[in-house]
């Protein structure tokens, strides 16, 4: 009972240290105040959130850094899951071993890797591409969208790769024997029963683009919505605020909301799941 008891208070206090800053978050996006402090003015309402959607210089760059935020994480994360999943189906099948091996290995690596040394050694690559090859300064919005191709290919291979292993490889041995093209086979049997594996890798590129600070600063240039300026994403405006002076207050509820669209998004992933198990084992059943 007493072992039972204390493993419950574990419980929930590691997700009261996890959850705690959120609540902070909601409690502090209905304060003005620029510094975070519980001696500011809690009775502001949603004075921050007609702020955020406010015609002002602010709000405007909180909504562009955004916007470049979103289009470069869906962009990324498409390429991603193209080239991740095409990678370990081509993988998957391969008949020597030791290929596969070092596929694997190669592909693990910049998992492990520290991130510096992957943003450092992408700058490095492109500073020289453009000085002895292209004669041109590279840095854009394709170098950004690279090097968050980089970062995420590695985590859809792993999603996808699950989920082959547990397919059977009967099913599109049958449809070739059937008259089926390889192509064919690849839209109609083995996409459809690896799509989860494929869908989560697609969330944790959106996941990892989203949040990630250290490539997008080393291989950002001009473009997107930021114009002939460096593209400021979230976490790049973020960290230009607090070299400048503190955060803007506005950020609070734009947090917010991004973490309530998320959950809502969870939420209803699960409610959905949850349907179609309980839709497959009626059909099981009968």
């Amino acid at each position: 009972m007493v072992k039972k008891i204390l493993a419950n208070c574990y419980i929930y206090l590691i997700l009261l240290l996890m959850y705690l800053p959120i609540l902070m978050l909601i409690a502090f996006s209905f304060s003005t105040n620029d510094v975070v402090s519980f001696s500011g003015d809690f009775n502001a309402g949603f004075d921050l959130y007609v702020n955020l959607f406010s015609n002002t210089k602010v709000a405007h760059d909180i909504w562009v850094a955004m916007a470049n935020t979103l289009i470069i994480a869906v962009t990324s994360a498409l390429v991603s899951v193209v080239l991740g999943t095409l990678g370990a189906i081509g993988t998957f099948y391969l008949k020597r071993r030791t290929s596969k091996k070092i596929v694997e290995v190669m592909t693990d690596i910049p998992i492990a890797n520290a991130e510096i040394v992957i943003a450092l050694s992408l700058t490095v690559m492109f500073v020289f591409l453009g000085t002895y090859i292209f004669h041109t300064h590279l840095f854009s919005f394709w170098t950004l969208l690279i090097g968050h191709v980089v970062l995420s290919i590695p985590f859809v291979y792993l999603s996808v790769k699950p989920k082959l292993q547990q397919m059977d490889p009967n099913l599109y041995e049958a449809a070739l024997d059937l008259g089926a093209t390889p192509s064919q086979g690849l839209r109609k049997v083995i996409i459809p029963q690896i799509l989860p594996g494929v869908f989560s890798g697609f969330l944790l590129s959106i996941t990892l683009s989203l949040d990630d600070y250290i490539v997008t600063e080393f291989t950002r240039g001009a473009g997107l919505l930021s114009g002939d300026a460096a593209i400021e994403t979230l976490s790049t405006y973020i960290q230009t605020s607090l070299k400048k002076h503190t955060v803007p207050a506005e950020l609070r509820p734009l947090t917010l909301i991004i973490f309530l669209t998320i959950l809502g998004i969870v939420i209803g992933l699960s409610i959905y799941r949850n349907h179609q198990a309980k839709m497959e084992a009626k059909r099981g059943a009968v």
